[in-house]
């Protein structure tokens, strides 16, 4: 059996900035503390709402440690560590899995496109140089390379390859996945939008950054699908749903960062490019959170 530490809700904290543009690490600890006793089932610095490629080496190696020293092992880690280079993943994945990460976390990056070989030499290579578990993330939006169901079956052949987080928002991609990879291996919704259609076809978790905003209905989602209660959990999802589509549409780090801001929380600054959302954005948001709040008191 494979090592698959991750189950039910992981959740994404934001890296924070201070108005110098300088990553904020007392924030972080405070927001990384939030995800934890809200009841999320694992805490995942450095994916697309901790802006990792907007950091430095050692500024990731500082959220690294500062997440690991915050959750103090009360729930599973799993640290992303994707960069352009095979070299410069392998440095980030070293540095975590000593730093006491439970697992790592890696997408393809790319410039040029990849070829499936090329990725899987990729992978192969990190895979040999440490010993926890790799979460192979599919997110052609963000890594700029789509992997195929097949180039997938192909990763799982790495021993310490055991999950897949599926992002292209294609819900028979993870039929399939459940359907052809069997029990020794985990799939995972990255797809906020079809958090529902994912549990529905067998995702093992939802890797989200929704928590930091709504964890008492993401949570909720996920103890009704483990109850096989499919009407709860339609009527639960059907609560967040706009939120959900909302902080997609307007890039994860900018919306909830807004949204921690609305409910009163800082939520830090941004570091440029990214730009905060418009006063427009602001107000759709206001509204939809407080839809959403009104729900969960219901």
């Amino acid at each position: 059996m494979k090592n698959i530490p991750f189950k039910g809700i992981i959740a994404y904290p934001i890296t924070p900035f201070n108005n110098n543009e300088q990553v904020d690490l007392p924030l972080f600890k405070n927001l990384v503390e939030r995800l934890v006793v809200s009841g999320s089932h694992g805490i995942a610095p450095l994916g697309s709402t901790g802006v990792l490629p907007y950091l430095s080496d050692s500024e990731k190696e500082a959220v690294t440690e500062a997440t690991i020293q915050q959750v103090a092992n009360r729930v599973p880690t799993l640290v992303g560590v994707s960069n352009l280079t095979t070299e410069r993943t392998i440095y980030h994945a070293k540095f975590a899995e000593k730093a006491g990460a439970t697992a790592v976390m890696i997408i393809p990056m790319s410039y040029w496109k990849l070829t499936d070989d090329e990725i899987v030499k990729h992978y192969d290579a990190v895979a040999s140089k440490i010993s926890i578990p790799i979460m192979a993330y599919n997110n052609p939006a963000t890594g700029g390379v789509d992997m195929s169901p097949a180039l997938l079956k192909r990763l799982l052949e790495i021993p310490n390859i055991t999950m897949i987080k599926e992002s292209t928002g294609d819900v028979q991609r993870m039929h399939y996945l459940k359907r052809e990879l069997g029990e020794d291996v985990a799939f995972y919704n990255g797809s906020n939008p079809l958090a529902l259609a994912a549990f529905a076809a067998g995702a093992t978790g939802w890797c989200t950054a929704a928590p930091n905003l709504i964890p008492e209905l993401n949570i909720q989602l996920y103890n009704a699908v483990k109850n096989n209660d499919f009407t709860a959990a339609q009527d639960v999802f059907y609560k967040q749903v706009d939120l959900l589509k909302f902080i997609v549409a307007k890039g994860l780090p900018r919306a909830i960062k807004a949204g921690l801001h609305l409910l009163g929380e800082d939520g830090g600054y941004l570091r440029t490019p990214l730009e905060p959302l418009t006063a427009g954005e602001v107000s759709e948001l206001e509204q939809i959170l407080s839809f959403t709040n009104e729900e969960v008191n219901v």
